[in-house]
């Protein structure tokens, strides 16, 4: 009897445990669907522009700390080069140090600052320019209509290519907790990228880079009657120079040449080299037609109009094209990618690790009228 009962109490406290354990074994599943649910959520999200990290700065932490300085992958989102295959491996760029780029290609690239520049999600832009079209005309109340002219569509495709830096340092450096590793790199592809953008847009071929304003066929032919594409000179009635002469009348008949509408937001663009000359020229009366900024932030200005210090752009000779006039926001436009993609290899030049950079940009005239030339021809 006493046998009995013992084994009655046990059978109750394994029920008890029993229920203990399913009831643990709930919560731990509830636990892991939760668990799931939020892995789940986080793959389905868009990459970030950097990596997951501490609580302070996930981003800053990931990418400099564990891959810029010690190559450690672990916790870093990667973006792939070709899209294809996660080992190719761009890494991208945290936001922090992209916009550090971009500030700085503003103040080095000086036509990025005053085009068009649009941001692109894939390898290719298009943009549709019309001319022609929609002639209207006059009738009587009850008098016949006739069709108007339609729009004709050209499609404009900025020929692009893949702008690359290459920067190194050694592991050393990297290593020194003093070392500014983000300023340096976004200051040495800052460099890199400047000058070969800067370049490319005045003079790029547009093979595999951005076709520049000034390889564009150019004609005297005024608007109107020109081939689409082709850009208009005018002459600074000599070669290789400026008339003894009233030399600042061509500048007005450069400015003039451009359409009302266009000088809204217009801008010389020429190197210092010209400006130097140009600074000296005197009205009748003895004041210099360059007026200096009189206020912080403003640029000075050559007959009202700001002028843009561009290096690439040619020297006075015969027949160069050495000054541009023309609203450039509609003239000329820069298509790129939005991300900056980085590869660190530490491998290829030991001691040294490389970092390199790449963005897709592309760059073309996209108005035809809105960017005058001078050539320094007789005519």
């Amino acid at each position: 009897m006493l046998e009995v009962k013992a084994n009655a109490l046990e059978e109750s406290f394994d029920a008890v445990l029993q229920a203990e354990r399913m009831t643990g074994l709930e919560a731990r599943m509830d636990a892991l669907g939760a668990a799931m649910e939020a892995q789940a959520a986080r793959g389905g999200r868009p990459p970030l522009d950097g990596a997951k990290g501490s609580a302070v700065d996930p981003a800053r932490a990931a990418f400099t700390e564990r891959y810029l300085r010690r190559g450690v992958e672990a916790g870093v989102e990667l973006k792939s080069f070709s899209g294809a295959s996660g080992g190719a491996g761009g890494y991208a760029v945290p936001r922090e140090i992209d916009e550090m780029i971009e500030v700085a290609l503003k103040a080095i690239s000086p036509i990025r600052a005053v085009a068009n520049v649009v941001r692109t999600g894939s390898a290719g832009y298009r943009k549709l320019v019309t001319t022609g079209g929609m002639v209207s005309g006059w009738a009587s109340e009850t008098g016949a209509r006739g069709e108007t002219a339609t729009p004709t569509f050209q499609e404009i495709a900025p020929p692009s290519g893949e702008l690359y830096a290459n920067p190194s340092a050694t592991q050393a450096m990297l290593d020194d907790t003093q070392f500014d590793v983000e300023g340096w790199l976004a200051g040495e592809i800052a460099q890199e990228f400047a000058r070969a953008e800067g370049a490319a847009f005045v003079n790029g071929d547009g093979t595999n880079k951005p076709k520049g304003f000034l390889k564009y066929t150019t004609t005297g032919e005024v608007d109107g009657v020109r081939a689409f594409g082709t850009l208009q000179y005018v002459a600074s009635g000599q070669a290789g120079g400026f008339p003894a002469t009233s030399p600042q009348d061509r500048l007005i008949d450069l400015v003039q040449a451009l359409k009302a509408p266009y000088r809204q937001g217009a801008a010389f663009v020429m190197n210092s080299t010209t400006l130097a000359r140009i600074r000296k020229f005197k009205t009748s009366d003895g004041a210099f037609l360059w007026q200096p900024s009189l206020a912080a932030g403003q640029p000075a200005t050559l007959l009202g109009y700001p002028v843009i210090e561009a290096e690439d752009m040619p020297d006075i000779a015969a027949d160069s094209l050495s000054i541009a006039f023309g609203n450039f926001q509609h003239g000329y436009v820069i298509a790129e990618r939005n991300e900056t993609s980085i590869l660190r290899d530490p491998f290829t030049n030991k001691p040294f690790v490389q970092f390199y950079a790449v963005k897709r940009i592309g760059g073309a005239v996209t108005n035809s009228e809105a960017i005058k030339l001078m050539k320094f021809a007789a005519s």
